[in-house]
């Protein structure tokens, strides 16, 4: 039982970490993208960074209840390489990409807790499911994006 704990914290770990990441890439993205078309997604970026905070924030505390220590910023080491600035401020097709890039990740990381919860730990299952639908629901946002901008 205490190996699966281990187990689970070290997983909301990792969700943590990408969580924060994904907000500083949607703050740079929110802030850097210009053009008339990209106002939509610099829009969604920015409220999505917010929801983003607020998800690290809730790992922060299941961590912390299930005996975890949660990291500083020393711990942590960068891993959204396709959700970076792009170099052209006009780039949205790139900063789209690297949302979905990000967002399947970070489902798949919450794909993985749920599964070591299984049977040991509903309540941090529970947390898991509610943010994977969340994350489920930016995803789609961004792929409908992408269908857009592929059409021009």
């Amino acid at each position: 039982m205490q190996e699966r704990r281990s187990e689970i914290i070290t997983g909301l770990i990792g969700a943590y970490w990408m969580e924060l990441e994904t907000v500083m890439n949607f703050i740079a993205n929110s802030t850097n993208l210009v053009g008339v078309k990209a106002e939509p997604i610099k829009q969604s970026l920015a409220a999505d960074a917010t929801e983003e905070v607020t998800h690290a924030q809730m790992l922060a505390r299941r961590i912390h209840i299930l005996g975890g220590s949660v990291p500083g910023s020393a711990s942590f080491k960068m891993a959204q390489i396709t959700s970076q600035p792009p170099e052209d401020t006009t780039d949205a097709v790139s900063v789209i990409r690297g949302v979905i890039d990000a967002e399947t990740a970070v489902i798949h990381q919450y794909r993985s807790v749920i599964a070591l919860c299984d049977g040991v730990d509903p309540v941090t299952e529970d947390l898991c499911v509610t943010l994977l639908a969340d994350e489920e629901e930016h995803r789609r946002v961004f792929q409908g994006y992408l269908t857009e901008y592929e059409k021009v």
